[in-house]
């Protein structure tokens, strides 16, 4: 079959993912708040109302427990939902769902009840939306056993990971960063399935390898492309999976380089950019130049104002900054 190219954003690569999904398997709906009429939050659902009607994508009241209950549901009933709730803040208010029922009950039920719903939600700062609508928690939910978490960075990933998402027997949960949706590339083919189990190598490198998955995709390989221009050639490594993690990419990774930055919108303190500090540490601690660096967000609530949120979060200039300071990396 001849392959095509396409370019669209990661707005519509969601869509048509989801598009996708719908027509493929009649078992599979879209529910959550304003994803009808007002084609969802960020525009990601636009369309898709006309074109499969309210009993397969469905407006629910604003109740992120009761309507993730449901998907929950559903799925143990034979159904493939998505459940798409706004953004990771408001998730806390399905936490009971997704971490006491969804996560653990194919455990409680001595595994006869597989849960396979797809939960989707926004994720992340730099829309200027304040501190109820910026966190970045994907390393919050990388905690629980019984769920994969991931976190597609690019328009191939968000058009490709939904598939085999679905496809999964247990719950998936997919972030989506905010900043992502107006994003293109092009495509070549018609939205390739792709692996939701590994990380990959964007941008070959021998002097450190800098770790990161989402929006500190875009940010590490803008900071990689001005390295190279002091002589730095830096290795950069798309997580996309935070659980499971991919430790044979990243050990190899770091094997050649002998040097770890890891990029995480996210907190510093007990995050996943701590997690993996430790692995590294722990399983590659002799073949390290020098200690593991990490580039966070700084510990405080989103700020409103522009410029103090830009400030707040890891940047391309600290990235360069932090790797220049290694040991030994003009050596």
């Amino acid at each position: 079959m001849e392959m095509t190219e396409l370019k669209m954003t990661y707005r519509q690569a969601t869509r048509e993912a989801m598009r996708e999904a719908m027509l493929n398997d009649e078992r599979v709906f879209l529910m959550g708040e304003d994803v009808g009429m007002y084609g969802g939050c960020f525009n990601v659902s636009e369309g898709m109302l006309d074109e499969f009607g309210r009993d397969r994508v469905i407006d629910t009241p604003l109740s992120e427990a009761g309507f993730t209950g449901c998907g929950i549901g559903a799925a143990v009933g034979g159904m493939r939902p998505i459940v798409e709730i706004m953004t990771v803040n408001f998730s806390f208010l399905a936490l009971d769902q997704i971490i006491n029922t969804a996560s653990i009950l194919l455990h409680m039920s001595g595994g006869q009840f597989n849960v396979p719903i797809v939960i989707r939600m926004a994720s992340g700062g730099g829309k200027q939306l304040a501190a109820q609508h910026s966190r970045s928690l994907e390393g919050w939910y990388a905690h629980i056993p019984g769920l994969k978490i991931l976190t597609p960075a690019t328009v191939e990933d968000a058009r490709g990971m939904l598939g085999p998402a679905l496809a999964d027997p247990d719950p998936v949960i997919i972030f989506e960063h905010s900043s992502l949706y107006n994003n293109e590339e092009t495509l070549n083919g018609n939205g390739q399935k792709v692996d939701i189990s590994s990380a990959k190598v964007r941008r070959e490198g021998s002097d450190v390898s800098i770790l990161t998955f989402g929006i500190g995709l875009q940010k590490s390989m803008k900071a990689a492309e001005a390295l190279a221009d002091e002589g730095i050639s830096a290795e950069v490594v798309d997580l996309r999976t935070l659980r499971p993690l991919d430790n044979q990419t990243i050990f190899d990774s770091v094997r050649k380089t002998h040097r770890a930055v890891v990029v995480d919108e996210g907190w510093k303190s007990v995050g996943i950019s701590a997690e993996l500090s430790a692995r590294i540490t722990e399983e590659l601690f002799y073949e390290l130049d020098c200690p593991v660096e990490r580039v966070c967000g700084v510990e405080v609530p989103a700020p409103y104002a522009g410029h103090l949120e830009q400030a707040s979060l890891p940047q391309p200039e600290e990235i360069i900054e932090t790797v220049k300071n290694m040991g030994g990396i003009y050596g």
